[in-house]
């Protein structure tokens, strides 16, 4: 394991990590040298390209998505010194990079349901758009008329104001590549370009979606052979009037999330397959706009504490330990299409604290659509307005946790409701 090094080490020190290198690429070094060329001076001096760093915190938050960007707001604003590190270059995940920028259900029969610090991005994006919220006291005919339409790009650029106003620090383009339990929490070692850090941390919250971290830890997951197809969003002709409408989109089959590789697969058949609907457009119909990222539905999920069922899902089953709601349709995606299966009039289903815990494990908790649950109650599960009270209700238990020298699990309940209350979260009816 890399052990941590000072950020400000003298040049001469330097010269001796000339093998040292960031995923196995080795660091070259070179003197000063002075050259002329037809009236050019060009300089070129000793440097390291990787730079080496040490970061302390409370909190670390892998994975700056849905999710993720709401958990590291929320660590902040509760205290905990939080580092949030996410491997592309801006926050919001598939509400920005993945262009699913129609975040819901934030409401259900007639009320709002989610609030806190999701629903506060959200409704600031929109206001700050000049766009339209929709009313939450009308129960819409269809479950997708209450989705808020938001412009991505305001969404991405005001989260990072609210990190920076938390305290929360940001690393871009930068992932974790081993990880070591210690007394007081853990050590990571993480890279990026130019970048080799080591932070010390008393509790991670595991936002990567396909729960990556929880997996280098050697922590249980699960999926199932099949996945959900991804969808790339894109629009072909006419002109995208951003946060005003949604973008088109289509399925791409077998996208995988679990690595570089099958990501690079994804992204290059749902490509493939836009340049396929411009040359039948056979001209008449030019390319406005395409998503960087495609939107990935369904990856690992981890083996919790507990594990919500389908049929807790669809009953609106009132967990003891629950720290927020979650509304949509049983909505899996398969070849042919989806039928989505509304809920019941009046039903709310609920997520429990004990689902977002990795079994058997301390100091780590998850948030997003790698929660404990089965296929179909994953599929209501992983839309946005859940992630980001899952983000929100583990942060908080992280932070109390750190604070309190315990893990997530194990933070009294009463406590826990108390924070998400003083951040605006709304905590499920049990009773």
């Amino acid at each position: 394991m890399m052990k941590p090094t000072e950020s400000d080490r003298q040049p001469t020190e330097r010269r001796k990590f000339l093998a040292r290198g960031v995923a196995g690429m080795a660091i070259a070094s070179t003197s000063h040298v002075v050259l002329a060329r037809d009236g050019v001076r060009v300089d070129s001096e000793s440097h390291e390209l990787a730079r080496d760093l040490t970061t302390n915190v409370d909190v670390v938050v892998v994975g700056g998505g849905t999710a993720g960007t709401i958990a590291a707001i929320q660590a902040g604003r509760a205290g905990a010194k939080t580092l949030l590190i996410e491997r592309s270059g801006q926050l919001g995940g598939m509400t920005t990079v993945g262009g699913v920028c129609y975040p819901g259900l934030f409401d259900a029969w007639g009320k709002q349901i989610i609030d806190g610090i999701g629903w506060e991005l959200v409704k600031e994006s929109v206001e700050l758009d000049g766009g339209r919220l929709p009313d939450f006291a009308k129960v819409p005919q269809a479950h997708w008329q209450n989705q808020v339409t938001v412009n991505q790009h305001v969404y991405s650029i005001l989260a990072e104001e609210k990190c920076a106003d938390a305290g929360v620090e940001l690393a871009y383009h930068e992932f974790i590549q081993n990880a070591e339990a210690t007394p007081a929490g853990w050590e990571l070692t993480c890279v990026g370009f130019g970048t080799n850090r080591v932070v010390r941390c008393k509790q991670i919250i595991d936002c990567t979606g396909g729960a990556e971290v929880v997996g280098l830890l050697g922590y249980e997951r699960m999926r199932e052979e099949e996945t959900q197809p991804g969808s790339y969003l894109f629009q072909l002709g006419g002109t995208y009037e951003v946060g005003r409408k949604q973008l088109h989109q289509i399925y791409v089959h077998g996208a995988d999330s679990t690595n570089s590789r099958t990501v690079t697969e994804a992204k290059l058949a749902g490509r493939k397959l836009v340049l396929k609907k411009l040359r039948e457009a056979g001209g008449k119909k030019r390319l406005m706009h395409l998503q960087p990222e495609p939107g990935f539905r369904e990856s690992y999920r981890i083996v919790g504490e507990t594990m919500i069922t389908v049929n807790d899902y669809t009953s609106g089953r009132k967990f003891e330990d629950a720290v927020c709601n979650a509304f949509y349709p049983v909505d899996l995606h398969t070849k042919t299409g989806v039928r989505p299966q509304p809920l019941k009039p009046g039903t709310v289903p609920t997520i429990p604290l004990s689902a977002l815990v990795p079994k058997g494990s301390r100091n780590i908790i998850v948030a997003g659509r790698c929660i404990s649950s089965d296929r179909l109650a994953n599929s209501g599960l992983r839309v946005q307005a859940a992630c980001m009270a899952m983000g929100q209700a583990a942060a908080c238990a992280a932070a109390l946790a750190a604070k309190d020298g315990t893990t997530p699990g194990e933070v009294p309940l009463g406590q826990l409701h108390t924070l998400l209350k003083e951040h605006g979260a709304i905590i499920p009816q049990t009773s």
